[in-house]
C-alpha cells in the first residue's frame, strides 16, 4: 500500500504544471529521422512516466529527484552506463528498451514492463532530444556475445577467470581481491613474468573511482552488491556484457579487443561465481581464511 502511494506521488508529481508542447517539425537524431508525431507522443508519455525523476529537461533534477539516491540519469550528457556498446559511445535503441522494461537493480529505476512497447519507443526517441549528442553521433556498434567456449567446463573456466581477474586484467585495482596474497603473486609471475606485485591497504574493499557523473563512484563487491542492470534470468548474458562493453562515464574500461574472447569468458564466469555467493556466509569464511594466510606470508626477494 505504501508503494503504490509512492508511485501516486510519483506520478502527481510528475504531471502537475507542466504542459507538453508537441512537435511541428522530424528531427534527425542519432542518424534516423524521428517524426515529429512520435516525439509528441513521446514528450507525453514522458511527461507521464519519467517527469518526476528525470526533469523538464531531462537533467535528473525532477520534482521527485532530491530523494533519490543514486540521482536520476542526467540526459543532457549524452552519456549512458549499461549499453552493449562500446564505452563512451551512444547506446543502440535496443539497450533503451532493455533498461526501461526492466529497470536498475538497488536504484529508483523501477521495472516499465507494464508500458506497451509503442510508448516505450516514443520516449527513448524524445529523451535524445536533451542532448545535442544524438544530432551529431550515431550509436556505436552493438557488441553481441560471442559463442561461449566454455560450455560443460565451468569449472576451468572460473580457474582461469579467478586468474585473468587477479593477473592480467588487474580487476583488483578497483574491485575487491577474491584470494590470498600468495595466489595473486604467484599467478601473476605464471601469467606476467618476473617483478614486484603490489597490494592496496584495503585489498579487500572496493576503492572509490572517478566519475563523468559529478560523483564518485564505488565499483561493485561482487559478492555483496546487487548490480545494476544483470538479470537473475540473463546472467551469463549481461556480465558478459558489462565486462566487453565496460560502464560508459566510469573507470570500468571496455574490454573487447583487450583480451582473447576465450578470457573474457573465464572472466564471466569467475564473476557470476562470486555473484552466486551473495546472501551466504562464505564471503566472510574466504575473507578470514585469506587474511590469515596474508598474515604469515612474505614475498620472496627479487630475482637477481
Amino acid at each position: 500500500m505504501l508503494r503504490n502511494a509512492l508511485l501516486l506521488f510519483v506520478c502527481i508529481a510528475g504531471c502537475k504544471g507542466y504542459r507538453t508542447q508537441g512537435f511541428k517539425e522530424p528531427m534527425k537524431l542519432g542518424g534516423k529521422e524521428i517524426p515529429a508525431s512520435v516525439l509528441t507522443e513521446g514528450e507525453r508519455s514522458y511527461v507521464l512516466h519519467c517527469r518526476a525523476c528525470h526533469g523538464d529537461k531531462g537533467d535528473g533534477k525532477g520534482p521527485a529527484a532530491a530523494g533519490v539516491r543514486p540521482p536520476p540519469r542526467d540526459f543532457t550528457l549524452g552519456s549512458f552506463k549499461f549499453a552493449a556498446v562500446s564505452g563512451g559511445t551512444l547506446p543502440n535503441d535496443d539497450d533503451f528498451l532493455r533498461i526501461v522494461r526492466f529497470g536498475l537493480h538497488g536504484t529508483a529505476m523501477r521495472a516499465w514492463d507494464g508500458v506497451p512497447e509503442t510508448n516505450l519507443v516514443s520516449i527513448i526517441h524524445y529523451l535524445k532530444t536533451f542532448s545535442a549528442r544524438w544530432k551529431d553521433e550515431e550509436p556505436g556498434e552493438a557488441i553481441i556475445p560471442t559463442p561461449d567456449p566454455w560450455q560443460a567446463k565451468e569449472a576451468a573456466a572460473v580457474d582461469r577467470g579467478k586468474a585473468i581477474y587477479h593477473a592480467t586484467a588487474q580487476c583488483l585495482g578497483c574491485h575487491p581481491a577474491y584470494a590470498s596474497k600468495q595466489y595473486i603473486y604467484e599467478i601473476t609471475q605464471q601469467l606476467k613474468g618476473k617483478g614486484t606485485v603490489s597490494f592496496r591497504e584495503d585489498m579487500y574493499g572496493s576503492e572509490l573511482t572517478r566519475s563523468e557523473y559529478g560523483v564518485k563512484l564505488l565499483p561493485p563487491d561482487f559478492t555483496r552488491t546487487e548490480l545494476r542492470s544483470v538479470r537473475l534470468d540473463h546472467q551469463l548474458e549481461d556480465l558478459y556484457r558489462v565486462i566487453v562493453s565496460g560502464v560508459g562515464g566510469t573507470a570500468m574500461p571496455t574490454w573487447r579487443g583487450a583480451l582473447p574472447e576465450e578470457d573474457l569468458w573465464a572472466l564471466v564466469y569467475f564473476v557470476d561465481s562470486l555473484v552466486k555467493l551473495k546472501g551466504t556466509d562464505a564471503p566472510r569464511v574466504l575473507r578470514a581464511r585469506w587474511q590469515a594466510s596474508n598474515s604469515t606470508w612474505t614475498p620472496p626477494p627479487p630475482a637477481k
